[in-house]
């Protein structure tokens, strides 16, 4: 079994609860990710991001349904602050960042910096 890259288990749950117009139980989250995942690691999972701040529950009967409380946008900014604040120099992480973008890429990044003239 291929071990699965850091963090990546907590997107998928995120993924599936963003693409829901309702608040989803353990059970269905696991249903959707088609893994075969234990009831009690999906559950496990929804609890961890919960206490992140990311997913709310509600009580539904003798479980709970989970919505996320942050979209893909947010979750990917508050991973990236957390790679930065990490790093004893964040000008060489924000280097090597720089230069793993495309060309069209750097030229998005240009312009963003220039609308808030940075």
């Amino acid at each position: 079994m291929t071990k699965r890259p850091d963090g990546q288990l907590e997107y998928d749950v995120l993924r599936v609860l963003w693409a829901a117009d309702r608040p989803v139980s353990p059970a269905e989250v696991n249903d959707q990710l088609g893994l075969g995942l234990a009831y009690t690691t999906v559950a496990t999972v929804l609890t961890r991001l919960h206490a992140k701040g990311l997913v709310d529950r509600e009580s539904t009967g003798r479980a709970f349904a989970y919505r996320a409380t942050v979209d893909e946008t947010e979750f990917a900014l508050r991973r990236i602050d957390v790679a930065l604040s990490a790093a004893s120099d964040r000008s060489k992480v924000l280097a090597g960042f720089v230069g793993r973008l495309s060309a069209r890429e750097v030229a998005q990044m240009r312009q963003l910096l220039d609308d808030q003239r940075i």
